[in-house]
């Protein structure tokens, strides 16, 4: 079943044709074997959203020669997971020159379809629009910074808080950032208390309400380093 109807995959393939600079590779995290014949015991044990995100997967990276899809199995490449600490599924890696520590967790569809592409052309390039000065800040931390956006794909503003912590984890080495589908991930949902979207989580102690702007949001992100690192 096609998840992109012909508007949305003429759209997104010519901003691929327009904006992607360099080779880009998604690593996909599943439950289903892949290359395969799924058992009978098997069949409908599969993760939650993980046929429909392979299948958007698939799509989109036929849209450009610049993109690779490589998919795992989250058990049988129980080592491959663990190298990328990637401890739930469905799960995105971007690769480009490096690993940024982009991470999507849950299908990036709704509103969230344009964070995945947005992500997808800023590894391609291997670098964001932010401002000098957040640059700059980001460049001088040297402690490991976790950011977690808790997301809904109806959500109109979730994607701006998801685009802002990719673009802080390409800027920066020391970030990894998750877009974290909240519905798919209730146990975390909960941990967190999520009640409404987006919620950005920093280092387990630093909590963001909202969409809010980037000289904010970077406030709240050394906020989390602690008052001695913040520049």
């Amino acid at each position: 079943m096609e998840i992109l109807n012909k508007e949305v995959e003429e759209a997104t393939k010519k901003s691929f044709d327009e904006k992607m600079e360099e080779k880009v590779t998604l690593l996909f995290f599943t439950q289903e074997p892949s290359r395969l014949v799924v058992p009978d015991r098997l069949k409908g044990q599969e993760c939650l959203y993980c046929k429909e995100t392979r299948n958007l997967l698939d799509e989109v990276s036929h849209l450009s020669d610049k993109i690779e899809l490589n998919i795992y199995d989250f058990l049988a490449d129980k080592e491959k997971a663990e190298e990328y600490g990637i401890d739930k599924i469905p799960a995105i890696i971007i690769l480009g020159k490096e690993d940024y520590g982009i991470r999507f967790f849950g299908i990036p569809s709704g509103y969230e379809y344009m964070s995945l592409i947005e992500a997808i052309i800023d590894v391609s390039k291997g670098k964001t629009g932010l401002s000098q000065k957040t640059k700059d800040a980001l460049k001088d931390i040297d402690k490991d910074i976790h950011i977690q956006i808790f997301v809904t794909p109806t959500c109109p503003y979730c994607g701006m808080a998801v685009r802002l912590g990719h673009q802080f984890a390409l800027e920066s080495s020391r970030i990894k950032a998750d877009m974290v589908e909240s519905t798919e991930f209730p146990h975390l949902a909960q941990r967190y208390n999520i009640f409404g979207v987006p919620k950005t989580v920093v280092n387990e102690n630093v909590f963001i309400e909202g969409a809010v702007p980037e000289e904010e949001f970077l406030e709240h992100v050394l906020k989390a380093l602690g008052p001695q690192e913040q520049k």
